[in-house]
């Protein structure tokens, strides 16, 4: 039986979903909802996610919501490959970092997504230099964990790179946006402030079904 996934285009926490269903050759049917017409919080949503958010996975008569809930539901159910190691050691490391990306830099990572994509900028600049010197920083001990590894724990693709990689591609976006030129020079261009994560990017990008996870309204 395939699972049901309810998602929407750029959300992070969708694309964290599809990347380990992709990663993990589950078959799933895809239910691809509009923000811009409220479907996330229609009648049939909110019987399935009483808070009116995606993503939402229905497996059978189950149904699991908040990403990493349903990347943990599927790394229980569906173990191979798996995505939280392979041993409780690396599955320790693997939740610690985590955790440090949640408590320390997704935050304000989504500060400043939201503030160069949704508000005025005008009057925050001291708010979002500080931001970005929060953000920064936490993206070098990743450069840091990168230069040693393929991937973000150990060597291989785990749910640490699930969670971080759609936050860390909605900043790279939002830092192209005009608005934001005076404060992208602490990230871009990538490839020489932070050639390791330049390179992971590319080595998730090549993983097989990626481009079925890539945000719709993002193509072209």
């Amino acid at each position: 039986m395939a699972l049901d996934v309810y998602w929407g285009s750029g959300s992070p926490y969708s694309w964290r979903v599809l990347l380990a269903l992709e990663y993990k050759r589950l078959e799933y049917t895809s239910h691809l909802l509009q923000f811009s017409k409220q479907e996330h919080k229609s009648p049939q949503m909110l019987a399935l996610n009483f808070r009116g958010r995606v993503p939402v996975v229905k497996d059978g008569d189950y149904v699991v919501f908040e990403s990493l809930a349903v990347l943990y539901y599927l790394d229980l159910k569906y173990p191979d490959p798996p995505i939280f190691g392979r041993s409780p050691e690396e599955a320790g490391v693997i939740m610690r970092v985590i955790c440090e990306y949640q408590a320390y830099a997704e935050e304000q990572l989504n500060k400043l997504v939201r503030a160069f994509f949704f508000t005025n900028t005008t009057h925050r600049r001291d708010e979002l230099a500080n931001a970005m010197h929060v953000v920064a920083s936490e993206a070098r001990s990743i450069e840091m964990r990168l230069a040693k590894s393929d991937w973000v724990v150990g060597e291989s693709f785990s749910a640490a790179d699930i969670v971080i990689f759609p936050g860390l591609q909605m900043l790279l976006r939002a830092l192209h946006k005009p608005e934001a030129r005076d404060l992208s020079t602490r990230f871009l261009p990538l490839d020489i402030n932070y050639p390791a994560l330049a390179r992971w990017i590319k080595r998730v990008e090549a993983l097989p079904g990626y481009e079925r996870t890539f945000p719709p309204h993002w193509r072209g």
